[in-house]
């Protein structure tokens, strides 16, 4: 094996100016990411209508799962990749990438095989009715074959990133998204292919992202891979490219869990209210489309901050580890303060975007979802912010706790209870609830954690300055 020499920035450079060359490629891959849905959801509300919204809202879990198995393959390798390369080995990152991509085509071929066997059960599971399960079905036939393109694409863009690339990993984003929302009107109105036409776009677009993040393989900077190096799939490696994505995955797991629980909610209470089922169904579904837009930022700040994160702890560079996560939670917290403005005050702007603005009811209660839903979207940035830094330090587990907290744990419970007291909308107080607790509880941690960090680091610098004592 080749290895490219060369001294690592990640570990020297100032960490504002590192975060910014890191984190700001990945807000722009994840936010165009998020555009793959979010034009969807433009295009058809205006040529569908809400049944339509409702529709790519009840098919959305499916690709939940997608990037259940994408979190738990591309963080986790690009978890390990980076720590690797913190410690100096160099032939355990590249097992690290090889292993990745062969675990990402198994895994998104057989989940694409089932997805298209059980894709029916899976859609009245996940809360389709009567009036929007055609669309629903037209529409996830045509997505789930995408879906192994979308897993193996994610792989490759957070380890292109991880071996610093960052603009390489927008560019698999970008070119896809850009690509969709071109192909999304002409296959919708000038072919007139409706819901099937969005679908089509849809994969079109994953398959040429994936083809564009490919070309990376053979250009690592850390590395050099060639096609025999691909022969040695190791299981041994791969459990610990997913131990080290679980945090990542469960979060996105647990999500899942959290929209078929919603979904059913929202069509079963929704049923007998003066909304009816799907009204409250696709307004909930644009609701989290929004939050998924600023979300996207700080799953991006997020990823930008984990090469940093795990090459210095690996390097044993603790007092780096937390200077990149102060700046990394102050940027979040500006963020999101900025967006629940957006949304307390001015949640008209996004209600007109997505069409269907002249149903009262379901104007009503989009505006209702926003201002409720997303309330503490402050603390949930934080929070998931803190969740994945424990992943990228080699700590899954802690991670995982707290993704639990929140997405399970608490949140589940209170979905069960409140409506049974305040009806369709105790939907909506169920989650800011949940994130108060979890909030608490993920503060513990980190004020735990950064304690450690700081004795780790004292230790360190004793044992350094032993050494050179003795030197002398």
């Amino acid at each position: 094996m080749e290895i490219v020499k060369e001294k690592n920035p990640l570990g020297y450079e100032k960490v504002p100016k590192l975060l910014l060359k890191f984190a700001f490629p990945s807000v722009v891959a994840m936010l165009v990411s998020s555009l793959y849905n979010i034009v969807d959801q433009i295009f058809i509300g205006h040529g569908v209508g809400f049944l339509g919204n409702a529709a790519t809202n009840v098919s959305y879990p499916l690709t939940t799962i997608c990037l259940v198995f994408a979190l738990l393959i591309g963080i986790g390798a690009s978890s390990r990749f980076s720590i690797s390369l913190g410690q100096k080995n160099e032939e355990r990152a590249k097992n690290a990438v090889v292993n990745a991509i062969i675990l990402a085509i198994v895994f998104g071929i057989l989940y694409c095989i089932l997805g298209m066997i059980f894709l029916k059960p899976l859609l009245n599971l996940f809360g389709a009715t009567t009036e929007n399960f055609p669309y629903a079905y037209a529409y996830a036939s045509i997505t789930i074959i995408g879906t192994p393109f979308l897993i193996l694409n994610h792989v490759i863009s957070n380890l292109a990133r991880a071996d610093g690339s960052p603009r390489y990993s927008m560019l698999c984003m970008v070119v896809g998204a850009v690509l969709n929302t071109i192909l999304d009107p002409i296959f919708m109105f000038v072919f007139s292919m409706g819901i099937k036409g969005a679908a089509l776009a849809t994969i079109i677009s994953q398959i040429v992202s994936c083809f564009v993040s490919i070309l990376y393989l053979f250009r690592f900077r850390r590395i050099k891979l060639k096609l025999e190096d691909f022969k040695d799939f190791d299981i041994k490696h791969s459990l610990k490219i997913m131990s080290l994505g679980l945090s990542n995955a469960t979060n996105q797991l647990a999500l899942l869990i959290l929209q078929i629980v919603i979904n059913n909610s929202l069509t079963h209470y929704g049923a007998l209210s003066i909304y009816g089922e799907d009204i409250p169904l696709s307004a909930f579904g644009l609701v989290m489309k929004i939050n998924s837009i600023f979300l996207g930022v700080f799953i991006g700040v997020n990823q930008g901050a984990q090469p940093i994160y795990g090459f210095n702890y690996g390097a044993k560079k603790y007092d780096r580890v937390k200077e990149v996560y102060k700046w990394a939670i102050s940027i979040c917290a500006v963020l999101a303060t900025i967006a629940f403005c957006l949304f307390e005050f001015t949640p008209h702007i996004f209600i007109n975007l997505f069409g269907s603005s002249d149903n009262e009811l379901y104007v009503e209660f989009m505006r209702m979802g926003m201002r409720i839903y997303l309330s503490t979207i402050v603390l949930n940035a934080i929070q998931l912010l803190s969740a994945n830094f424990f992943s990228a330090i080699g700590k899954p587990q802690r991670g995982v706790i707290l993704v639990l907290a929140r997405q399970v744990v608490f949140v589940i419970p209170f979905l069960i209870v409140f409506p049974l007291f305040f009806g369709v909308k105790g939907i909506l107080y169920a989650t800011p609830t949940s994130d108060i607790i979890a909030f608490i509880i993920t503060l513990i941690f980190i004020v735990f954690e950064m304690k450690k960090l700081t004795k780790m680091q004292k230790e360190q610098e004793d044992e350094l300055l032993f050494s050179n004592v003795e030197k002398n």
